[in-house]
């Protein structure tokens, strides 16, 4: 016996995705008037029967799913089946549930064939009897009871729904044919299915090859590219025929794309956002890329981005980029905490879109250490101001100029600073960012009761590269960092450089982001001369949040003639840490830190500390909040018995 069926073609090839269950069912099974729909939409089905008022009776019942030994079929059967779906979402009375009952065949049967069963039967027994039988609903209503039961009163035994399915031979798939519509078009561009003959006729893997062929053939500069299908089910052989009928439509490039509902933002610089996309070959990734730069100049909170329905005059698609501007300020605040090092609040005031170019006006301060000497002798912050202009002179470059004063109260020194610098950055890629530029720094600063005023003149070269999940708890992905800054000294006449090198990898152990492993390595030089002509302020440090956790903040190196930190000439760090979701948005983490500093240039592991701790993490929407407790494993005199650490972030 044959059964073959032409199927009205979709209108995309992008269909749901409820695993070939509800809607693949339908369609392959040729019963277009059963479509399977998720829980939450058979809520429908059973209105009439259920219940509308709290004190109206009904009827507790418990459902006995098959087992057929397929854990996916099983699977699927759970899913489609509205009487166990709706049993606690959705209470009815003894006449709901004989209905509930009556309709479970259809979606069992839909079960069945999304999983290649097509010879299956299913058998459903309410309190032993079948469905229809005279006068069962009756019965189960006089056992109803109401749904808030008076106090004391005892709860009935649950009504007995048993489920019972003979699923019969799994079918399979024959060599699966694509055509070409009209016949004679070209159609390599759509490539070959993964669908393989003798495969299980499941409905899923067909609707996946089905949107491989569109994806392909859509990146290959088909935009009106349509699959249909043709099913042919043999109930003699068990064989399921599958045909993929491609009608590409025509090749086309993207026309020059508009812009529409910027209102403060020059239309111009949107323009020349959107413009390289015109006359590209048509590709789904080259819109979606175009509509993030879009959104990457920080002034739009909607982008969206629509193409045409035919193709214009010059057979190219157009396309549309729709944009909604965010509000033009925005206010922020931060906090952290560490043990001798005291607390730290920070706060910025942004305006996103300064003279109408997208440019960023950014204003800042922080205040640190508060408390620490129980007045504020000790007390540091910053204040500063940025602006930053987007595609400065040419596409994904920023220029940034910024400026700030500096008062710092360290253990290490202390310094009174201003400092201004102007920094081009350029985006190579999506992930990697070149950017350099001038700096200049006025600084007074005291070591050891020495007191200096330096005058630095200096060029800040980076290198970026990120290809992380996200930027505050990441999961998987790299993150490198190389800096060099070679800094002329004009009082000292003295030239030095400092070069550092930093990199970062997450790993998902579990696959879930349930179990991440982050790795964290720093290597630092300062070359071109001698310890004592790098003014402290410039020279490495290690020791505390983020760095070497258990120590006091950069108290790891040399030491001064009055036993304060001196720093060093080299720097070498590394961290390990397990970072494991317990339950919800709580976490833990364990880790090992360590690093060395040193007045050599060359980086060793000479007085190398090491630090180890656990800590907790509670997710928000801004990022996990940190809490970590760690210990010294190798503390010397001076050195805290432990340190605590609180932030926003991972440490690294």
């Amino acid at each position: 016996m044959r059964i073959k069926q032409n199927l009205p073609r979709p209108r995309s090839a992008a269909l749901p995705n409820w695993r070939g269950l509800g809607l693949a069912a339908t369609l392959l099974a040729g019963v277009p008037h059963v479509l399977l729909l998720p829980a939450a939409a058979q809520t429908q089905q059973a209105a009439d029967a259920a219940p509308s008022e709290e004190d109206e009776p009904v009827v507790a019942y418990a459902v006995t799913l098959p087992d057929t030994a397929d854990d996916a079929l099983d699977d699927a059967i759970r899913r489609a089946s509205a009487l166990e779906q709706l049993r606690e979402t959705a209470p009815t009375d003894g006449f709901g549930l004989v209905s509930r009952a009556l309709a479970e065949a259809d979606n069992i049967r839909s079960a069945l064939r999304s999983e290649g069963y097509y010879a299956g039967t299913s058998r459903v027994t309410v309190a032993g009897a079948a469905p229809d039988t005279p006068g069962l609903a009756d019965r189960l209503q006089a056992r109803a009871a109401p749904r808030n039961r008076p106090e004391g009163q005892a709860a009935t035994e649950p009504v007995p729904v048993v489920i019972t399915v003979e699923p019969g031979p799994q079918y399979k798939l024959a060599p699966v044919r694509v055509q070409a519509d009209p016949p004679g078009t070209p159609i390599d561009a759509a490539g070959p299915t993964e669908l393989e003959a003798g495969a299980p006729a499941r409905a899923q893997p067909i609707l996946d090859a089905q949107g491989t062929l569109a994806t392909a053939l859509r990146d290959a500069s088909y935009p009106f590219a349509e699959i249909r299908r043709r099913i042919t089910v043999d109930h003699d052989t068990r064989l399921m025929e599958v045909t993929f009928i491609v009608a590409p439509g025509p090749r086309a490039d993207f026309a020059v794309p508009s812009v529409t509902g910027e209102q403060r933002t020059n239309s111009s610089l949107v323009a020349a956002v959107a413009r390289p996309l015109g006359g590209q070959p048509y590709n789904p990734k080259t819109l979606e890329e175009t509509r993030q730069d879009l959104l990457g100049l920080g002034v739009f909170s909607t982008v969206r981005a629509r193409a045409g329905e035919r193709l214009d005059e010059e057979g190219r698609l157009p396309v549309t980029f729709t944009v909604i501007e965010r509000p033009l300020h925005a206010i922020g605040f931060g906090a952290a905490y560490e043990t001798r090092y005291g607390p730290t609040f920070s706060t910025y005031w942004e305006h996103r879109n300064l003279f109408g170019g997208a440019e960023k006006l950014r204003l800042e301060a922080e205040v640190n250490r508060l408390g620490v000497s129980g007045d504020t002798s000790e007390t540091g912050g910053r204040v500063g101001a940025s602006l930053a202009t987007p595609w400065f002179a040419g596409r994904d470059q920023t220029l940034t100029f910024s400026i700030a004063g500096v008062r710092e109260r360290l253990d290490a020194y202390d310094r009174d600073a201003f400092t201004a610098d102007a920094i081009l950055e350029r985006n190579v890629s999506k992930r990697l960012t070149f950017g350099f530029g001038p700096q200049v720094e006025f600084s007074r600063v005291t070591q050891d009761d020495v007191t200096t005023d330096y005058q630095l003149i200096g060029l800040l070269g980076q290198l970026r590269w990120n290809d992380t999940d996200s930027p505050l708890n990441p999961s998987r992905g790299t993150r490198a960092a190389v800096l060099v800054n070679p800094v002329y000294s004009l009082g000292e006449s003295n030239a030095f450089t400092r070069l550092r090198l930093q990199g970062s990898t997450y790993l998902d152990m579990s696959g879930d982001k349930g179990s991440i492993l982050a790795l964290r390595g720093v290597v630092g030089s300062i070359v071109g001369a001698s310890f004592g002509g790098v003014p402290p302020d410039k020279r490495f440090y290690s020791g505390g949040g983020g760095s070497v956790r258990g120590y006091d903040y950069q108290s790891i190196g040399p030491r001064t003639a009055r036993n304060e930190p001196a720093g060093g000439l080299s720097l070498i760090e590394g961290s390990v840490e397990l970072r494991q979701r317990v339950s919800g948005p709580w976490g833990m983490a364990a880790f090992v830190d360590a690093g060395a500093v040193t007045e050599d240039p060359t980086p060793t592991f000479d007085n190398l500390k090491v630090g180890a701790g656990l800590g907790v993490r509670y997710q928000t929407a801004i990022g996990p909040i940190r809490a970590d407790v760690a210990i010294p494993l190798n503390k010397e005199r001076d050195d805290a018995a432990f340190g605590f650490y609180i932030g926003i972030g991972q440490a690294f």
